[in-house]
């Protein structure tokens, strides 16, 4: 991983736009958006009315796993839309 977990711009996928992004959600560490996850992450800078595409949600599970989004899977990605889709029904 990286040197210091809890820096969120240390995270693999993540400059300082999604870090700032991050921190208006209440995500502030890593360890925060383990806890949070990716898909819930995702859905609540949705929910603020801040336009971004699944590119980030891919970037954020991404940063959990150390792997660059590019890299994920077909499968997990979709798996992970399909998780974004879900959780926006739900509110």
């Amino acid at each position: 991983m990286t040197s210091s977990k809890n820096d969120l711009i240390d995270l693999k996928n993540l400059g300082m736009a999604s870090v700032n992004i991050l921190h208006a959600v209440g995500v502030n560490s890593y360890r925060d958006l383990s806890e949070v996850g990716a898909v819930e992450t995702y859905c609540r800078i949705k929910a603020r009315g801040i336009h971004v595409s699944k590119v980030m949600l891919y970037a954020l599970q991404g940063a959990l796993m150390d792997v660059h989004w590019n890299d994920l899977s077909p499968s997990l990605k979709e798996q992970l839309v399909e998780e974004a889709k879900q959780a926006e029904m739900q509110t």
